[in-house]
């Protein structure tokens, strides 16, 4: 029974036969695209015919005219497509069927224009077109074939095209369909939504007509848009008056289809008058209408019983570069420089653009703008001020995001030549105003752009930015993801994180992906949220603030959100040390919820849990850092001897000589100035680093580089005297990003630690810094050293590193 069942899940062709069905048909002769997924070998066969085919079916043995496609052929070594049997193209595609699982594939054909892709979305990821020369309007029908294999056939598609077809794939819902037939396939009426917007909403329309053509003997009224016939033609109004056309000779149909072609793209027209619509166009220089009249023409001469004479012929320019946006849908690529340039001088402009504080920024065209954004329409044809004055002003909008904005109304796309490190902050107001005037093809063109330069640094502005905006949901969950897998660094690099608002900080607590070295750094970023905290601190800050002050006043509107996000922090995964303090803080003995959490936290590391194991509270959360200890000096769990390892893979190598690190000194290489040997580990009676002049005074430093990808959180260093008696007494252990901008870690002012050569010496880094993530570290001289000679100099042998490392 089961196996019956799967059976009729598919649709299983054997060799040389061919399936057919009345349903599986092109809406309009000649025009339509099958989607479908074949599991086979080779050879996946679609036959495409003007009538239904016999059960007996197969193409080598039909004489009736067909298009025949075959992915795989030649084992699945060529692409082949068939015209009445005799094959027209014959190409390598190694690899386009697959035996170990179902692909998705896609055929379309539009007026001999056949295009195949790979993917399950239609019209995109092109394999091949091609284009016949006297193409077979009439084929309609689809069977589903095969060679030398049987074929396995699903969830099949058919889909109407039109001039818009590139765009149909965005209004399916891309979903599994399971049939009780043998035969399953849907087949869709998909509705064209551009048919109803766009240029089409304004053919002649007065809405900011600026040319009326008087036409026919009755002088009928047509207005029109100089803006969008200059793009497409010639159209030089001084030779007929302002802004009125006199065309006594033309009837209104002709007159119609002209405009029609060029707001839309595509026309109708009766075979009769196909001459006077030649004639108009070539008036104008209208060239791509002209040659589409006169091939149509030409096709009359040598097949007359294509067209009945009295029915109606369509005109479209096939080889139009449909926009992406889909607003200008015959928008050639003259067309738009045509638009970029009218922009650029203003000609034909009906409204001057003006940003308060910064001026004239656009002398623009209200229809442009009305095609694109509903807001733009209502202001200039709702009777308001704007609607009937030639200027327009905008407050409070950032002046170079709203240029941009108005340049990719003019051209469809986003024009941008700023670098990646500026790209978040200029996108951010961008996507802000596409949202704030409904230009959705820039929100999603602004997104894309967004998820691009998406990183630790720009998650914060980002999600701040469009954590309010519906229709950027895809980049809101992204910086969630993003910011739970970089907790660490993007709750203590910067404090941008206490202005999120609380249904999206839960949300990131919350988050299957956070990613945290320990449960105490949540905590932290809780109570700095809670306290809306102006710098980066730890809970020990906390709680000796609440010696003068109570939660209420501590914390203000959010105390009352504690008990939501308090148990978020996983307390029992916390090390006992750490419990037996917060439990003795003002924290668990001021705030419930607190006190409450960590007793049975307690409770949970000294008898066991009184909760399930199967608790969230008690997994351990997933960390992108690996935890690297001091344990003594001179021991092996150090950055530089994990480094060295080739990160726990293979024996140590001197991490210098592998060129997994790189270090550096104030002065030059030479005998004693080894970089090699400051991580080799083995004593060097001689090691030093020489003081150079940096802005203005005189120090001596050493430099380790951990690598690009890398970066280490550092709580612990270790460094080795050489030989000499030069005791460093005053010097600053800093991390750095970049290698140029230094952050302090650990100040040491006559520190007497080091007294004797060749001593270890290692010491904590403390505080919120030991928080933050570097890549470059360095031991910088501040004072002399107390010795007898080269007190300049920095004198050690060794140096380790300790912390959580990434």
């Amino acid at each position: 029974m089961e196996m019956a069942q799967k059976k009729q899940r598919f649709l299983t062709v054997a060799p040389f036969k061919c399936e057919w069905d009345e349903d599986l048909r092109f809406k309009e002769a000649g025009r339509g695209c099958v989607a479908f997924e074949a599991f086979a070998q080779n050879d996946v066969t679609l036959v495409f015919r003007e009538q239904v085919g016999s059960q007996r079916y197969h193409y080598k043995m039909d004489n009736c005219p067909n298009y025949t496609v075959i992915l795989g052929s030649h084992r699945n070594r060529r692409l082949k497509i068939e015209v009445n049997g005799k094959a027209v193209v014959d190409v390598a595609g190694v690899g386009l069927c697959c035996s170990s699982s179902f692909q998705s594939y896609w055929i379309s054909i539009y007026d001999g224009q056949i295009s195949i892709g790979k993917g399950k979305y239609p019209f995109q990821d092109t394999v091949l077109q091609w284009i016949d020369s006297e193409p077979n309007y009439s084929v309609q029908y689809v069977g589903l074939s095969s060679w030398d294999k049987h074929v396995r056939y699903r969830n099949i598609f058919i889909f109407p095209l039109n001039q818009h077809y590139s765009a149909l794939w965005r209004q399916i819902e891309h979903k599994e369909y399971e049939s009780h037939n043998v035969m399953e396939h849907e087949i869709f009426d998909i509705n064209d939504d551009h048919a109803t917007c766009g240029l089409l909403n304004f053919l002649e329309s007065w809405d900011f007509s600026d040319v009326i053509f008087l036409v026919d003997s009755e002088k009928l009224v047509v207005p029109a848009h100089k803006v969008i016939l200059n793009c497409y033609g010639n159209f030089s109004f001084s030779s007929f008056g302002e802004n009125i056309v006199h065309l006594p000779s033309t009837t209104y149909a002709v007159m119609h289809a002209f405009l029609e072609y060029i707001y839309t793209g595509r026309t109708q027209i009766v075979e009769s008058q196909l001459h006077a619509l030649r004639d108009l166009s070539g008036q104008f220089e209208v060239m791509s209408l002209i040659k589409l009249c006169e091939g149509i023409s030409d096709r009359f001469k040598t097949n007359k019983k294509l067209f009945d004479c009295g029915k109606k012929v369509e005109i479209l320019n096939a080889s139009y570069d449909v926009q992406q946006c889909g607003i200008f849908p015959c928008a050639v690529p003259a067309a738009i420089r045509k638009l970029k340039h009218f922009l650029a001088t203003g000609e034909h402009s009906d409204v001057n653009i003006y940003v308060e504080g910064h001026g004239l920024i656009a002398r623009s065209h209200k229809l442009i703008l009305s095609i694109w954004s509903s807001p733009f329409e209502k202001m200039f044809t709702n009777g308001m001020v704007e609607s009937k004055s030639a200027s327009v002003t905008f407050k409070d909008v950032p002046s170079e995001a709203f240029s941009a904005m108005l340049q990719f109304m003019y051209c469809g796309e986003l024009e941008l030549d700023i670098d990646g490190e500026n790209m978040a902050s200029f996108l951010i107001p961008l996507v802000l105003l596409a949202d704030k005037f409904g230009i959705n093809h820039l929100q999603r063109e602004c997104c894309k752009l967004l998820l691009e330069c998406l990183s630790e640094d720009t998650v914060c502005p980002i999600l701040l930015a469009i954590a309010s905006v519906p229709s950027c949901k895809v980049v809101e969950e992204a910086c969630k993801r993003n910011f739970s897998m970089h907790f660490d660094y993007c709750t203590t690099s910067s404090i941008d994180f206490v202005f999120f608002d609380d249904y999206t900080f839960k949300d990131i607590l919350q988050h299957t992906d956070l990613t945290v070295t320990s449960e105490e750094r949540v905590l932290d970023a809780i109570l700095m949220w809670c306290m809306h905290a102006s710098e980066n601190f730890g809970w020990a800050r906390v709680d000796q603030l609440l010696s003068s002050l109570t939660p209420e006043q501590l914390f203000g509107r959010r105390f009352l959100l504690f008990d939501k996000l308090l148990p978020l922090v996983r307390f029992p995964l916390m090390p006992s040390h750490l419990l037996t303090k917060l439990e003795k803080s003002r924290l668990s003995g001021q705030i419930v919820a607190f006190g409450v959490l960590v007793k049975e936290a307690v409770q949970y590391c000294g008898v066991g849990p009184k909760l399930p194991v199967t608790d969230q509270k008690f997994q351990h959360r997933s960390s992108s850092f690996k935890e690297l200890l001091y344990i003594c000096d001179g021991d092996n769990n150090g950055v530089i001897y994990f480094t060295g390892t080739s990160y726990g893979e293979h024996q140590w190598v001197n991490p210098v000589l592998a060129k997994k690190i790189v270090v550096t000194a104030s002065t030059p290489p030479c005998r004693y100035t080894d970089p090699k040997a400051l991580v080799s580990r083995v004593f060097q009676a001689t090691s030093f680093s020489g003081p150079r002049v940096e802005d203005g005074r005189s120090c001596a430093w050493w430099m380790v580089d951990i690598g690009q990808n890398h970066q280490l959180m550092c709580n612990y260093y270790t460094l080795r005297l050489d030989g000499s008696t030069n005791f460093p007494r005053s010097w600053a252990f800093q991390g750095s990003i970049d290698g140029k901008d230094w952050t302090n870690l650990r100040v040491h002012e006559n520190d007497h630690t080091i007294s004797r050569p060749g001593q270890f010496a290692s010491w904590p880094v403390l505080g919120p810094n030991s928080l933050l993530p570097f890549r470059s570290f360095r031991v910088c001289l501040t004072d002399a050293a107390n010795g007898r000679s080269n007190s300049s100099s920095l004198c050690i042998c060794f140096i380790e590193l300790y912390g959580y490392f990434h």
